[in-house]
Order: structure tokens, then sequence, then C-alpha cells
């Protein structure tokens, strides 16, 4: 019962992430999104995601190139090539995209806001949740109770 309950919820949290992922404007390869996985058992439940998500909800710090490799992929997925008409090569672009991310840093407001994870995951979702388990949980224990009051009845 608390895993279905789990399972549910936590898939639910994917779900409307994905949604406001879309709704920001952020998907390019949508990687993120196909990533988001849900593993649940009977006491917990984990939401595992890309190592690029703590950038989604929060931008990047400026100090440090961003890896060239992901860069060129978000280059290739959003079409950047195509509407630049061979003004500049790829290699060149990336680098140019990479060393002002390094400058300046990257900050998700200007594209499409940020707080993508704090605005579906909430406080408030997670104490629902912890609640609803909580009620499952009491009903198990109620009934195994129950049960046991019968059998010390009966011997």
């Amino acid at each position: 019962m608390t895993k279905d309950i789990l399972s549910r919820e936590f898939e639910l949290l994917k779900r409307d992430l994905i949604a406001s992922y879309d709704a920001k404007g952020m998907r390019a390869s949508g990687n993120w999104a196909d990533q988001l996985e849900v593993y649940t058992d009977e006491n917990r439940a984990i939401l595992f995601g890309e190592d690029y998500t703590q950038q989604l909800e929060t931008g990047r710090k400026a100090g440090k190139f961003p890896p060239l490799k992901m860069i060129e992929q978000w280059v290739e997925d959003k079409g950047i090539l195509n509407n630049l008409q061979g003004n500049i090569s790829k290699s060149s672009l990336v680098f140019l995209i990479a060393r002002k991310i390094a400058r300046e840093g990257w900050n998700r407001e200007r594209f499409g806001g940020v707080d993508l994870i704090s605005e579906i995951v909430t406080e408030e979702r997670l104490q629902k949740i912890i609640e609803e388990v909580g009620e499952a949980k009491l009903i198990e224990f109620t009934a195994e109770i129950i049960f046991l009051i019968k059998e010390l009845n009966e011997v």
C-alpha cells in the first residue's frame, strides 16, 4: 500500500516537472525529461535525473568553462547553426557560448525562469505525501494490532 502511494505521487511529481520544463521552454534534446526516473520500494521513493538538473534550477556561476560537448549538443538540438547561415563555424560558436558562460555565468531568469524543481517539489506537496503514507501505515499497523488481539483472544 505504501509503495503504491509513493509510486503514484512520485510519478505525478515527474509528470509535473516535465510539464513545467516544457512550459518554461527549457527543452532542447529532451534528454532531461527522458532521463527522469522514479524508484520506489516499500519505505522510500527516489526521483533520479541528469547531473545538470541543478543548473536548470539555479543557473550556473561564472568561473569555469561548461562542458563543450554539452554546449555543442545544445547548439545542434536547438538548430542554432541553421539560423546563422554559415557565418560562423560550430566549434567557434560553441567556444564563444562557453566563454560567455565562464565569464558571466548563466542565469535562467532570462530564458523561461528558474526554480524548475522548487516550484513543483514544494514543502506542502512533500508534507501531503508524508501524511498519505502515514495514514496508510496507520491503517496497516491497526490491522496488524487487531489481528494480534484476535489471536490472543483465541488462545
